[in-house]
């Protein structure tokens, strides 16, 4: 019985991925409408603090050891794990960076080199790339996208992310000042329409106290008239009504 087995290729995914984003970037075709980002992974270990650094002490030799050095930043990233501080990480791999070769320096704006920190449950996964603000984060689509001048002739990408949340910051400022708006609309018109029905009783329903000097409604009026009316009637009846005789 015989057996045979189809050559292996074996595939340097960092190069690989660089070499894609490359393309894209000088072209400004996108080739693929579902893929966001490609990461590549040149490495794995344990998601655990100490198991990522001893692995990283030899991992990160020919980037970093002597003679090689380069400026460089971290992005950890971790996913359904909750036992991995980011900082903690981060600072522990900066210090094998550090151990590696004092030269080594960070470089958070336009680093040469990026340590790629992707810790999905128990698995960490790693990378060293380039370029990876150029780039725009290995995003592929934010790499295909064409260039914007700016004012002082320079070309710079618009990142989706932050011109979305500006976009969704100024709306609801937007909307805030709308309603602001609209309430104080409704409180004129209210006003105004109080105003109105003051201006709008009619003359005959009020009546003018000479003592007082203010108007009363008719009804309260009349009714005062009334009782005044009722109690000079009286007294007109007390002062006709003859006085018993006198007796001496």
């Amino acid at each position: 019985m015989s057996s045979s087995s189809k050559p292996k290729i074996w595939v340097q995914s960092d190069k690989l991925v660089h070499r894609i984003l490359a393309d894209l970037h000088a072209t400004k075709k996108k080739k693929s409408r579902v893929i966001l980002r490609m990461l590549p992974v040149t490495g794995t270990c344990k998601a655990f603090q100490e198991d990522i650094v001893k692995y990283l002490t030899t991992f990160l030799e020919p980037w970093f050891k002597t003679p090689n050095s380069g400026t460089y930043q971290i992005a950890f990233k971790a996913r359904n794990s909750t036992h991995n501080k980011r900082d903690d990480i981060i600072k522990a791999i900066a210090g094998v960076v550090g151990t590696l070769n004092p030269k080594n320096k960070v470089d958070l704006t336009k680093p040469e080199l990026t340590i790629i920190v992707e810790v999905i449950k128990a698995v960490c996964c790693l990378s060293v790339v380039k370029d990876y603000a150029l780039y725009r984060k290995y995003n592929v689509q934010e790499v295909g996208k064409e260039d914007t001048a700016t004012p002082d002739g320079t070309t710079e990408q618009t990142d989706t992310s932050t011109a979305e949340l500006k976009e969704a910051h100024d709306a609801e400022g937007a909307t805030k000042e709308d309603a602001k708006k609209e309430e104080a609309t409704k409180e004129e018109a209210k006003k105004s329409e109080e105003d109105n029905d003051d201006n709008n009783v009619p003359e005959d329903d009020k009546e003018v106290d000479e003592d007082e000097g203010y108007g009363k409604p008719r009804a309260a009026t009349q009714a005062g008239k009334e009782g005044k009316e009722r109690k000079e009637g009286k007294e007109g009846k007390e002062e006709m009504s003859p006085s018993p005789p006198m007796c001496y």
